[in-house]
């Protein structure tokens, strides 16, 4: 049985969807935000001050980056708790289900990924260092990057592993089920993953340009889960980019901004580096993982029809 369609393991039908997604709203837009919320609240002297800085996500207020950052994943928390709780109670099927379709999830290959690209962002990152040093500034301060890797290394995963289960996993797996085939699915969630993070900074400062960026990378985790029959890998791989980013290199106008390394005081600006991935650093790792892994049938993998199984359920 293939990753789609372990969505069959439990209930299936459309108004359940509508439900947990509302759920997860919630939890992670309403309920998750009230700690930010009321540390906001503890920074801000008036009212009004409290009112502007929600415009920018309370990042004009001052507050330590590092307790930021963890209140931000905290959102993340109550979103991942909420879409999980969904699956269990609501669809009735095993959490696992929604994870991969092997028959236990392979630690291996999320390791792979992660230590993969791990290595391959910060070669990419410091050769645009050493190639162009006029533009970082060294921004090391023991304390507080040190109190960075630790939240990054230990809490950060847990907003990764809520975009990928909820796009890669959730979404993917009931939109298959809803066309009766993959390629459906793909599309449209590796677009909405692009277009979650419209609201990035980034995008204001580089223009809209900067969603090819996104919109691939979303297509190269699609792709990847279909391949492979799980979200292990992309997990692996969402996991350490993020990661990386929070804490090698930072600006003031991306959406990470924390006690990096490196503070990069450049313009902002198009370049080979929005590229760079989706067009060849991607496709390198897709080859990368199909020699290890053995994929084959792309097509078939990729494109192809989604038939309802006859199976029990299965629970967790």
């Amino acid at each position: 049985m293939n990753f789609i369609q372990q969505a069959y393991k439990g209930q299936n039908q459309w108004y359940l969807y509508l439900l947990v997604i509302f759920i997860v709203l919630f939890g992670w837009q309403f309920i998750g935000i009230i700690p930010l919320a009321v540390t906001a609240v503890l920074h801000s002297e008036s009212t009004n001050e409290f009112l502007r800085a929600a415009e920018d996500s309370f990042m004009s207020l001052g507050i330590n980056k590092n307790l930021f950052l963890f209140m931000v994943v905290v959102m993340f928390a109550f979103g991942l708790a909420s879409l999980l709780l969904g699956i269990k109670y609501i669809h009735k099927r095993a959490i696992k289900t929604v994870i991969t379709s092997r028959n236990k999830i392979d630690w291996n290959r999320f390791w792979f990924g992660f230590f993969v690209w791990g290595v391959i962002s910060v070669v990419v990152v410091s050769s645009d260092i050493l190639l162009s040093p006029e533009n970082y500034t060294w921004n090391f301060k023991p304390l507080p990057f040190f109190t960075l890797v630790i939240v990054s290394f230990l809490f950060l995963p847990i907003q990764t592993s809520f975009e990928e289960l909820l796009f890669r996993g959730y979404f993917m797996q009931g939109l298959g089920t809803w066309f009766k085939n993959k390629w459906v699915p793909l599309i449209v969630t590796s677009v909405a993953f692009g277009l979650l993070h419209g609201a990035n900074p980034e995008v204001e400062k580089l223009g809209y340009i900067s969603m090819v960026f996104y919109i691939g990378t979303g297509f190269f985790f699609g792709i990847t889960t279909l391949m492979d029959e799980g979200t292990e890998l992309a997990l692996g791989l969402h996991a350490i980019n993020n990661i990386v980013a929070a804490f090698l290199v930072t600006t003031d106008w991306t959406v990470f901004q924390t006690d990096a390394l490196f503070v990069d005081t450049s313009d902002p600006s198009v370049g080979v580096e929005m590229f760079l991935p989706v067009f060849v650093l991607y496709p390198l790792m897709l080859l990368l993982f199909s020699k290890k892994y053995g994929w084959k049938n792309w097509k078939e993998k990729l494109l192809g029809h989604i038939e309802k199984p006859i199976i029990t359920e299965e629970r967790l």
